[in-house]
């Protein structure tokens, strides 16, 4: 490894900044992540040396902008071991990797009393298209149910997954209880009763090695901007037979073979499903997120995230009047930390906690059933990844106490220190 993950700070300018005159420390991850010189080097080179449309240029441009584009695909699939470029197709984000899985392909393999599975820790994003799915086909949506301390209830998804399930939709790790499920045995369990198996890997693929041959995932979603690479794209995987079955969603230039007055033909997967001009320059940079996560070994950043994780959530759980959500064993948690401070709104926490210079999460995360389910309407939640620290920790946990002793009090760190 040429980079120690100890020195990778200095590759993100954005945190060396001070917020409300505290240095920032910046905890909200899981929303998106920060980027790395080398990646908005890469956006700036591409427009100021290649920028042209690709695939249907023969000039120099044309052709060096097609040669980063799909050398950038090539990354992606070597990154998650897909087993060819055919496999990967470019789109916006994991939501809209999903809503093309639910419309294109659980619309086609559907059918009235069948039933669609997914799980109570799901982003509305893997909720909401398959609700449409089953109001659109009659089918029935049923929800896998979560043990005491948040996991997946394996027990029950052995229950729910039925001879009668067509698909099967899980995220690999949640966004807010901080687990990650066991995708790979799903996908076992989904395909002994001939359903299929997608995927969420919004909050895996940023964190862990991914691997999904090994998996056995029929599909397999993702967004470049929570690793490291700017907004706007997305990533699909599909197996490749199921690609080539696959109708397109969207219809016009690039994805085009032949078109005639009355009739049109498509190109092969996976150029098919990217109809229009794609997100060139966030492909490209993409490929540069890559570069520098490979870099630094996705190992390596899962063990250090996992040495935050260790040293934080004990600490966290200690704090007087603090739930926090999901397993309290590290072991079974990623960087996502989810909480609450009794008696207080978590945006009036997280306010107070800008007010100290550190930026979290509060809200109901795009996961409404899970607080439904948890009862509660919203959380705070901090979530870290490599260039964050142990003492920014620190700051996370000292900067609570000082929000719980100023909503008790009245008094705040500049008034006690006057």
């Amino acid at each position: 490894m040429s980079k120690g993950l100890n020195d990778s700070r200095t590759d993100f300018p954005i945190l060396d900044q001070e917020v409300n005159g505290e240095p920032l420390v910046y905890l909200d991850n899981a929303a998106t992540t920060q980027k790395p010189v080398s990646v908005l080097q890469t956006i700036m080179h591409y427009y100021e040396h290649d920028n042209a449309n690709v695939h249907r240029g023969v000039h120099t441009l044309a052709e060096r902008a097609t040669e980063q584009f799909e050398a950038a695909r090539d990354k992606v699939a070597a990154f998650i071991n897909a087993p060819s470029r055919k496999t990967i197709v470019y789109t916006r984000s994991t939501t809209e990797s999903l809503n093309w899985i639910a419309s294109s392909f659980g619309n086609a393999v559907v059918n009235e009393g069948d039933e669609i599975v997914i799980s109570e820790l799901e982003h509305h994003s893997n909720v909401v298209p398959w609700q449409q799915v089953a109001k659109n086909q009659h089918a029935t949506l049923k929800y896998i149910g979560l043990t005491a301390d948040g996991e997946l209830d394996m027990d029950d998804a052995r229950k729910q997954i039925t001879d009668k399930t067509k698909i099967v939709a899980i995220a690999h790790a949640s966004n807010v209880m901080g687990v990650v499920n066991p995708i790979k045995e799903l996908a076992q369990l989904a395909h002994a009763h001939n359903a299929y198996m997608v995927a969420d890997g919004a909050q895996s693929t940023p964190h862990l090695k991914v691997d999904v041959q090994d998996l056995d995932v029929d599909f397999y979603a993702f967004s470049g901007h929570k690793m490291l690479a700017p907004t706007g794209i997305g990533i699909l995987y599909g197996k490749p037979e199921i690609l080539d079955e696959m109708e397109p969603t969207q219809f016009g230039g690039e994805m085009i073979n032949e078109v005639h007055e009355q009739a049109a033909d498509w190109k092969e997967s996976p150029w098919k499903f990217e109809a229009g001009t794609p997100n060139i320059s966030g492909a490209i940079a993409l490929g540069s997120a890559i570069d520098y996560l490979n870099n630094l070994g996705m190992d390596n950043i899962s063990a250090y995230e996992q040495e935050l994780v260790d040293y934080t959530l004990p600490k966290l759980t200690q704090i007087d009047g603090i739930t926090v959500y999901g397993p309290h064993d590290p072991a079974k948690h990623t960087g996502v930390l989810s909480f609450n401070l009794e008696g207080l709104h978590p945006h009036d926490v997280a306010t107070g906690l800008d007010m100290d210079g550190i930026a979290v999460r509060a809200g109901h995360h795009c996961a409404q059933p899970l607080m439904e389910y948890l009862s509660c309407e919203a959380t705070c939640r901090a979530s870290f990844y490599f260039y964050n620290t142990k003492e920014e920790a620190d700051r996370l946990l000292d900067a609570l106490n000082e929000v719980k002793e100023f909503f008790a009090n009245g008094t705040s760190k500049a008034e006690r220190t006057v």
